[in-house]
């Protein structure tokens, strides 16, 4: 499945930032594929572990230097999102590598399946985090454009090259393989059986 995800591909320019002759942009949007199906990959180890099927890799110098997916019903911590989880490897990396972890988070660009929430757009904004590659709109939660926007806290002209719909469809169909059954790690009364739901739905 992993290998046509991108065959239907509908690149939405979110917001660039004004670099001539952007080499930097160029490689990293030649490469989306690439990263993009490894931040899918995390993406699908989160649904067979019961999280909600998001992932990412954010890459230094052509390097994943962090990857992360949903961890927030295993460790009962709600803001263990696919982001904060590859941040905890990058600021490992920095140390192992002697390198300033905020010179490196501004050279660095992420690839996440799903728009990032509120916590994790502010988040990189902070970081100054210059490109940020996704999948699909998050409709209740997004950051970037869906709830949030970013172009509300971010400079002008803009300091962040935001590029959506890489895998759109792939990253849509993960999340309604996931709500679409349980979530037997939610509180018992706070489980819905999705199936009887829906077959009285037929």
């Amino acid at each position: 499945m992993l290998d046509d995800i991108f065959s239907d591909e509908k690149i939405t320019e979110i917001s660039r930032r004004e670099i001539e002759d952007d080499k930097d942009f160029t490689e990293a949007f030649d490469s989306r594929h690439k990263f993009m199906k490894l931040a899918f990959e995390k993406a699908e180890e989160a649904l067979t572990n019961l999280e909600v099927p998001v992932g990412c890799v954010f890459v230094y110098k052509n390097e994943i230097i962090g990857s992360g997916r949903n961890d927030v019903n295993v460790s009962r911590n709600p803001t263990r999102h696919a982001e904060m989880v590859a941040f905890e490897q990058i600021l490992d990396y920095c140390k192992e590598h002697s390198l300033d972890s905020l010179e490196v988070f501004k050279e660095t660009t992420l690839y996440v399946t799903l728009e990032p929430c509120m916590m994790c757009a502010s988040a990189l904004q902070q970081l100054q985090i210059p490109r940020i590659f996704f999948g699909a709109s998050n409709e209740r939660f997004g950051g970037i454009i869906s709830v949030g926007n970013i172009k509300t806290y971010q400079e002008n002209p803009p300091s962040m090259d935001i590029i959506a719909g890489i895998g759109t469809t792939f990253a849509v169909k993960l999340l309604k393989d996931f709500y679409k059954n349980t979530n037997m790690r939610a509180p018992i009364e706070k489980r819905i059986d999705k199936t009887v739901k829906n077959e009285n739905n037929l």
